[in-house]
């Protein structure tokens, strides 16, 4: 029964916007003020080539990104913890109490910080946030990011669909849908 009681608590406490940090990265809840900080990682065309929008490096479509990123409630920003400064940006969305599941996505980091252990660094951050409130954590991930969607077969996800789906003010376009379970999370070595 205590076990019981803990799962009703935790259901309804889930804080989506946490501040998460390790020795590499602390991962902020985002503000309306962080735009140019953000758009500062987000404006080279590389960092957007697989995404489903490429053109969220211009600021006037990078700006609807962010409001949307702002509106979703569960927007962070990323900071390299030596340099302090802003490298990137992730969220949690789509949180559903009933299923025991949210989504983590739309996540870019500044070209230099690939390949370096940064999104795997969030990522685990962010997983074991999660995984103290849900039982699933989803992944959307664009049809042709195929970079992204090795990244998170590396970490463990496992791809169970295929969806249409729209971003904020955006066509609708092709994704994939992965999840990692909470009883698999931590069988892999991250």
């Amino acid at each position: 029964m205590t076990k019981q009681i803990y799962a009703e608590e935790t259901k309804s406490s889930f804080n989506l916007q946490p501040e998460l940090k390790n020795k590499f990265i602390e991962v902020i809840p985002l503000k309306e003020d962080d735009f140019e900080e953000l758009f500062e990682a987000a404006s080279d065309p590389l960092v957007w080539e697989q995404h489903p929008n490429k053109d969220r490096y211009k600021r006037e479509v990078f700006k609807n990104f962010f409001r949307g990123a702002i509106e979703s409630g569960g927007a962070f920003k990323v900071k390299e913890r030596e340099t302090g400064k802003v490298i990137g940006s992730s969220r949690y969305y789509d949180y559903n109490s009933e299923e025991r599941a949210v989504s983590v996505g739309y996540t870019f980091l500044a070209k230099e910080y690939w390949g370096k252990n940064y999104n795997r660094t969030l990522k685990q951050l962010m997983l074991d946030h999660a995984f103290r409130y849900v039982d699933i954590v989803y992944f959307h991930i664009g049809a042709e990011n195929i970079r992204s969607q090795k990244a998170i077969e590396k970490i463990g996800a496992v791809k169970t669909d295929e969806r249409d789906m729209r971003y904020y003010g955006e066509e609708m376009k092709r994704n994939f849908v992965y999840e990692i379970r909470k009883g698999e999370w931590g069988d892999k070595p991250l």
